[in-house]
């Protein structure tokens, strides 16, 4: 595993040392603060300097125009500056004049550039363009048998990208029963699969990306209960505590002694260990599995 990770040169937490950092509520000191939004803009320029080489096809929020203006979104959620929506605004222009028009995802398709772009406009009080953005993104093939169920390129991202929009809209803005359309072909797909390939006794619920059975976030069975595990999409108490539950137990039994995950079912290879394949993505899932078991 050494050969594929870069070694930390950072000491463990020490809360003597982080004593320097925060005041006795738990708030970053103003001296700290300070340091992190000077950094902040430091990285924010060095950035700008590297997008005059980016790819400008790219339109994704993962890896492309979309992400920046994410990014900008972001700052201006946090400070308050209108400098940072305009900026949003700016990217997301950029990166709805290249959509894919391939894949439906909130990462690497355009249900990201499409969400993103409503919510900018919306908080710039622009509302035809925010509702012309809406009405895209509802009209997206999210309902094609040949479209995945995983996060990074299926209907889990699609679905994440309307999660997005209602949350940042602060109302159900995209109606329930259309984001449980949804939810529901993605539950039959992965009960069928599960009595296909003999998984119910285990796993009531089973998902495949070209032919392998992922775990992790981004093409696996984690990404997919993460979002399921969500009040947004509003799935049964019954189907979250006969389905939905017995599926995340099931992957917490192939946990590794390191505290890893595999990157697919059957691999007893512990080699990953990022957001796409490994323990960093199923730790968003175990945290609201946890989150919904202590609610019920």
């Amino acid at each position: 595993m050494a050969e594929r990770a870069f070694p930390n040169p950072f000491a463990d937490y020490d809360k003597s040392l982080a004593a320097g950092y925060f005041d006795p509520s738990g708030r970053l000191t103003p001296e700290f603060s300070q340091h992190v939004n000077n950094k902040i803009k430091e990285l924010l320029q060095q950035m700008e300097r590297g997008l005059k080489s980016a790819d400008p096809r790219d339109c994704t929020c993962y890896t492309g125009w979309a992400g920046i203006a994410l990014l900008y979104f972001h700052l201006h959620e946090v400070y308050g500056d209108p400098y940072y929506l305009q900026m949003a605004q700016e990217y997301i222009k950029k990166s709805l004049s290249c959509l894919t028009k391939r894949s439906i995802t909130f990462l690497c398709g355009d249900a990201g550039p499409l969400a993103v772009a409503a919510v900018v406009y919306h908080k710039l009080h622009n509302d035809k363009q925010a509702e012309d953005c809406i009405a895209r993104l509802l009209q997206l093939p999210k309902l094609d048998p040949r479209t995945p169920d995983e996060m990074l390129y299926g209907r889990m991202g699609y679905l994440s990208a309307l999660l997005f929009v209602n949350k940042h809209f602060g109302e159900e803005k995209i109606s329930p029963n259309h984001i449980q359309q949804v939810c529901e072909a993605v539950i039959a797909s992965g009960e069928n699969l599960a009595q296909k390939r003999n998984f119910t006794a285990k796993s009531p619920l089973m998902y495949e990306w070209y032919q392998e059975y992922y775990v992790g976030a981004a093409h696996g069975l984690a990404g997919i209960y993460y979002y399921l595990l969500q009040p947004g999409l509003g799935v049964s108490q019954a189907k979250l505590h006969n389905m939905v539950k017995p599926s995340v137990d099931y992957i917490c039994q192939l946990k590794f002694v390191s505290g890893n995950y595999p990157p697919c079912i059957g691999d007893n290879r512990d080699l990953l260990v990022h957001w796409c394949h490994g323990a960093p993505g199923v730790i968003y899932m175990l945290l609201q599995a946890y989150k919904v078991g202590s609610n019920s």
